[in-house]
């Protein structure tokens, strides 16, 4: 008896003791929005201090870890698009189990300088890792043995700047976002086959008379809950739109302006924060509130952000704060539900990864390698500066207790030994 009590005080430790979501499963983690309930994170390091272990990656990609149990999956390419990988990593050890050459392109469409044919982050599940590398193919790998199970490469469009978009899992679905200077469109997968389920073109007559530049777009689609179902909620170029996931029917629409979107939609209190684009009027950030049924930009938009709004870089929400960084390094804390600025602060640096909220902390990566903690709250509080050898443009990924930094030469795991 006593035994038996003992076992069950012991699992019901190990339980509370356990982050809640241990995976890291998507871009922006399991919660879609760069928040992690992990404890225990590593607030210093440095090239000598906290790394549990220091992995190099070939070639060159931004894409984003993903973690699922024991294994670290990213993407890499050659820098003249040639050849597409996936790689997986174990976690524990830091060695590399597979390292997959997943397309051979003949003919790679150019890219911007600053952007790189593996920039779109992978999707994974149990036993299954989903690779996207846009309008070059789409492939669903077996996490175990490393075989490709299926391969798309029939889902087109002209970039013109390269892929940035990254898949989503949806249930039964994989959902793929391409828009390009010739087309724009959402394509949903079924993810066990890869055949296509639905697709969803723009409204092409909205970008009537414009350049194509301002046609495309790299964001990624979020999928949230909206009252008591789900909605597809994706920020592309010209308008903003929210789909039912499972026939890509159009629900609702808001237009602002033209050009890339980049920055991912974050939600809460009812809200949706929308990056609107960047040149030539200028990057936007806009609190659309859920709920609308057909065209709502002059009855949802709550609030607006016109000056220093994210272009690249994805906000992350905590409670009733909203945490925005500009690619020039203009950290801004805004009051969520009324767009009021708390604080702002001018950060050394340029800011493209995403931000990562966990633990009372803000993550702040710039392209430089180093990393600003930041202390949750309504006044500034800097926390530590860490910088690690090479550029950062991946954002950061977390892994149990630990984080997961990606430079354009090697995949970091920091642990902290305090």
């Amino acid at each position: 008896m006593r035994s038996s009590l003992a076992l069950i005080i012991a699992c019901w430790c190990l339980c509370v003791m356990a982050p809640a979501h241990p995976d890291w499963p998507d871009w922006r983690g399991p919660t879609a929005d760069g928040r992690s309930d992990a404890t225990g994170l590593p607030l210093r390091w440095s090239e000598t201090r906290n790394v549990a272990w220091k992995t190099g990656i070939h070639d060159l990609g931004y894409s984003t870890p993903v973690v699922w149990d024991s294994q670290i999956w990213l993407t890499t390419a050659r820098t003249d698009g040639t050849v597409l990988y996936a790689v997986c990593i174990d976690l524990q050890s830091g060695d590399v189990i597979h390292d997959i050459p997943v397309f051979r392109v003949a003919t790679p469409q150019h890219i911007n300088p600053s952007n790189s044919y593996a920039t779109p982050s992978a999707a994974i599940e149990a036993g299954r890792v989903y690779v996207h590398f846009g309008t070059f193919g789409t492939a669903c790998i077996d996490t175990q043995s490393g075989e490709i199970l299926w391969r798309r490469s029939d889902l087109n469009c002209d970039h013109m700047q390269g892929p940035a978009s990254s898949p989503v899992i949806f249930e039964n679905l994989l959902i793929l976002h391409l828009e390009g200077v010739d087309k724009q469109f959402i394509a949903a997968l079924d993810k066990a086959s890869g055949d296509t389920v639905w697709l969803y073109e723009r409204p092409v007559d909205l970008y009537t008379g414009l350049e194509p530049v301002y046609k495309k777009s790299y964001q990624t689609p979020v999928v949230v809950q909206v009252g008591d179902k789900p909605q597809l909620v994706s920020n592309g170029a010209v308008l903003a739109t929210g789909h039912d996931p499972w026939t890509g029917q159009e629900i609702w629409r808001v237009r602002y302006r033209e050009d890339s979107t980049i920055s991912r939609i974050v939600t809460g209190h009812g809200l949706l924060f929308v990056n609107t684009g960047g040149p030539p009027n200028g990057t936007e950030l806009w609190a659309v509130r859920q709920g609308g049924v057909g065209d709502v930009t002059e009855s949802h938009v709550v609030w607006k952000m016109t000056e220093d709004a994210p272009h690249e870089s994805s906000p992350v929400r905590v409670g009733d704060l909203l945490y925005t960084v500009s690619e020039r390094g203009i950290l801004i804390c805004t009051e969520a539900t009324t767009g009021k600025q708390v604080w702002k602060e001018r950060l050394k640096g340029r800011y493209w990864a995403s931000l990562l909220a966990a633990n009372d902390r803000i993550y702040v990566t710039d392209t430089k390698g180093t990393v600003i903690v930041v202390a949750t709250g309504r006044e500034y509080r800097e926390l530590a500066a860490n910088t690690l050898d090479g550029e950062i443009l991946a954002s950061p990924a977390v892994a149990g207790d630990t984080l997961l930094l990606r430079t354009n030469r090697h995949l970091y795991r920091i642990k902290s030994s305090e």
